[in-house]
């Protein structure tokens, strides 16, 4: 029997496009910054208390930088409140960000498949992006960087 039931959730993140082309810093993802950002709005959204009950099984276990998809881990009881202040979350740092929530789920299994899914996608989306001018070493790069982010941080 499992005593704390969860629910995961597959975000995928959208930075402000206008913000890069300005020549201002960029952010990196970290799993720091977008825990960070939506602590604090649960807090501005439903208080302390809000936020002490949601905290006790909040984590974000899983954030790739390049494709800016997330993985968060929430309580089965609060998911609709984290899910909530997820989606009014504006900023990460000073850039403007949107959240998109890709997959619901109840076991972290189906979420990585998910995120993977969308990993690849977007990969080869690239690949279309950049057409013949893609190297056999920058695939296997491209392909490395994927594997690499979803095995270190989902498996740990």
């Amino acid at each position: 029997m499992v005593l704390f039931k969860n629910r995961y959730l597959v975000m995928e993140v959208f930075l402000d496009p206008n913000r890069e082309l300005a020549g201002d810093e960029t952010i990196i993802l970290t799993q720091f910054n977008v825990s960070k950002a939506i602590k604090d709005s649960i807090h501005l959204n439903f208080g302390e208390c809000g936020l002490a009950a949601a905290i006790g099984s909040f984590q974000v276990k899983y954030v790739n930088p390049i494709t800016k998809v997330c993985i968060i881990r929430v309580a089965r009881q609060d998911y609709q409140k984290i899910w909530c202040a997820i989606t009014m979350v504006r900023n990460i740092g000073n850039c403007p960000v949107i959240f998109n929530l890709l997959n619901l789920s109840g076991c972290i299994r189906a979420c990585k498949r998910e995120a993977l899914k969308c990993d690849e996608a977007k990969f080869e989306l690239y690949k279309l992006t950049v057409g013949d001018n893609l190297s056999p070493q920058v695939l296997q790069q491209k392909l490395n960087e994927i594997e690499f982010w979803f095995i270190e941080d989902v498996m740990q």
